[in-house]
C-alpha cells in the first residue's frame, strides 16, 4: 500500500513512507500495552496538565501545522491554521474538565455505600480519515488519553506527515513515549490490529463501508466500537426564514473544507413559496466562488483531496444529469494540474440516481423543493444517514417540530452544522453510533465500575 504526501493542487509526490509489517505493528503494540500499565495510574490532574501543554503547543504551532494540512490534503491555509487552533480547544476542553467527568459518581441506594467509578480501557485504535487530518484525530485523542488511555492511530495513508506530527505534538507536550502511535500501515493490517487482545476498543471516522467492515471485526472480538461515518446532512429553508443569511450560510455549509466534511450541508431543501429565489441567489453565489491554490489566502476552494475523489465526484454528477438532474452552475473538472473541481449545483434530482442515492464528497449542492415543514421533514429524513441537520426558521412552532421530527444526531436553528467540544458528536442509522466529544465523550472508553460496600 502506498503511504505518501501527494499534493493534490499539482499531483506531485512529495515524500513516501514505508509501511509498517505485522511484525512492526505488534511491536508497538506490545509498547503501547506497556504504556497503558503506567499511564492508567498516572493522576488525572496530570494527565489534564499535559493535555493543556499540547494545547499550547497547537497553539504556538498553528501556521506550520496548517500548511502541513493544506500540502498534504487541499483544504485553504486559513481554514487549515483554524483546524490546529480548534484541536487545542478540545485538548483545553478536557484538561480543564476531565479530573470532573471522571470523578466518582455517588449514588444513593440501601447499600452503606455506592458509587461509579470510571476507569480506563486500554490501547485504542482510531482510524482516521483526511479531510480533517488534525481535528478529528485530537476529538478522539484528548477525552480518551485524560481518561487514562493510549492511543493507536491509523490515520489515512494520503495524510502520512500530519500523522507524525500529531505523535510529535504529544511528545513535545511531555507525554511518556508510547502513549501515543502513529501506526504508518496498511489497510490490510487493520483485522489483524483489533484482534490483538491488547487493544481494548476502535473508533472510526469514516464511510458507511468501512465503519460496517470495522464494527464487524470488533464485534467478532467483543470490543467496543464508537462509529462516525457518512451524512447527507439536510439543510431546510422554510418561508419565515432570514433568507440573506440562510443562502451565505448555506454556501459556507456546503463548501467547507471544499465539500469534502461528513457534516456539511448537502441536500438543500427549499418551502416552494422561496425556493425559486433561494435558487437563483445561491448558484449565483457558488458560481462566484474563488478557486484555486490552496496557499492562497484568497482561495475559497481548493482541490479535491486525491484523483480518486475527485474522479468520484465528477461520475456521480455526470451520471446524476443524464438520469435527468438540472445542472445549475459547475459540473466540470477544472483543467490543469491538481484535481479541482468546480463549485455545482444541481436541481430536479431523479429518485436513484447516484445525487439521490450516495454521498457526493465534494462541492456539489442538491437543490430540492417542499411543499410544506412536513413535506421538508420528509424529504430530510428519506435517507439511510442520520448525522447533521441545519434548519431555517423563524416560527418557534416550526423550529420545535423541526428539533423533534429531524432524524439526526444534531439539530441546529439557523446555523450551520458544526461540531463543539462541549457538545455530543455523532449519528443515527447509517451515520454511526457513540459519541465524541462533550461529558459523554470522554466516557465512551471507559469502565463504569459499579462499587457497593456493605
Amino acid at each position: 500500500m502506498s503511504i505518501a504526501t501527494i499534493n493534490p493542487a499539482t499531483g506531485e509526490r512529495l515524500k513516501s513512507f514505508a509501511a509498517l509489517d505485522a511484525a512492526g505493528v505488534d511491536q508497538r503494540i506490545g509498547r503501547a500495552a506497556a504504556a497503558f500499565e503506567q499511564w492508567r495510574s498516572t493522576d488525572v490532574r496530570e494527565r489534564c496538565r499535559l493535555m493543556l501543554r499540547a494545547a499550547e503547543v497547537l497553539e504556538g504551532e498553528r501556521d506550520a501545522l496548517g500548511r502541513l494540512m493544506t500540502l498534504e490534503m487541499g483544504k485553504p491555509i486559513g481554514p487549515a491554521r483554524d483546524e490546529a487552533a480548534k484541536s487545542a480547544t478540545a485538548c483545553r476542553y478536557y484538561a480543564e474538565r476531565g479530573a470532573a467527568f471522571l470523578a466518582d459518581e455517588q449514588v444513593e441506594t440501601e447499600a452503606s455505600r455506592s458509587w461509579i467509578r470510571y476507569q480506563p480501557l486500554g490501547p485504542v485504535l482510531a482510524i482516521m480519515p483526511w479531510n480533517f487530518p488534525f481535528w478529528q484525530v485530537f476529538r478522539f485523542a484528548a477525552p480518551a488519553l485524560v481518561a487514562g488511555n493510549v492511543g493507536l492511530l491509523k490515520h489515512a495513508s494520503n495524510v502520512p506527515q500530519c500523522a507524525l506530527a500529531i505523535e510529535d505534538v504529544f511528545r513535545r507536550a511531555g507525554f511518556p513515549v508510547d502513549v501515543f502511535q502513529s501506526l504508518l500501515a496498511g489497510t490490510d493490517l487493520v483485522p489483524r490490529i483489533i484482534q490483538d487482545p491488547r487493544v481494548a476498543a476502535v473508533t472510526l471516522t469514516g464511510s458507511t463501508g468501512a465503519g460496517s467492515a470495522v464494527a464487524a471485526e470488533a464485534g467478532r472480538a467483543i470490543k467496543k466500537t464508537v462509529l462516525e461515518l457518512g451524512g447527507s446532512d439536510p439543510f431546510v429553508v422554510l418561508p419565515t426564514a432570514d433568507l440573506e443569511k440562510a443562502v451565505r450560510t448555506a454556501v459556507s455549509a456546503r463548501t467547507v473544507n471544499n465539500g469534502q466534511s461528513c457534516i456539511a450541508a448537502k441536500r438543500f431543501i427549499v418551502h416552494e413559496s422561496i425556493a425559486d429565489e433561494f435558487e437563483r441567489r445561491f448558484t449565483a453565489a457558488m458560481a462566484a466562488l474563488v478557486v484555486g491554490d490552496p496557499m492562497d489566502e484568497a482561495t475559497q476552494i481548493g482541490p479535491l483531496a486525491t484523483e480518486d475523489q475527485a474522479r468520484a465526484v465528477e461520475r456521480q454528477v455526470r451520471e446524476s444529469v443524464a438520469a435527468g438532474a438540472r445542472l445549475l452552475t459547475g459540473g466540470r473538472r477544472l483543467p490543469g494540474p491538481g484535481w479541482y473541481y468546480a463549485p455545482t449545483v444541481l436541481a430536479d434530482i431523479p429518485t436513484g440516481s447516484p445525487a439521490d442515492m450516495e454521498e457526493v464528497f465534494g462541492p456539489v449542492a442538491l437543490l430540492h423543493r417542499a411543499r410544506d415543514a412536513e413535506d421538508a421533514i420528509r424529504i430530510a429524513n428519506g435517507t439511510p444517514f442520520g448525522l447533521g441537520a441545519s434548519a431555517w426558521t423563524r416560527d418557534p412552532v416550526e423550529e420545535r417540530r423541526l428539533i423533534d421530527g429531524l432524524a439526526s444526531g444534531m439539530v441546529f436553528i439557523n446555523a450551520m452544522v458544526a461540531s463543539h467540544p462541549a457538545l455530543p458528536f455523532g449519528g443515527i442509522k447509517q451515520s454511526g453510533y457513540g459519541r465524541e466529544l462533550g461529558a459523554l465523550g470522554i466516557k465512551e472508553f471507559v469502565n463504569a465500575k459499579t462499587v457497593w460496600v456493605a
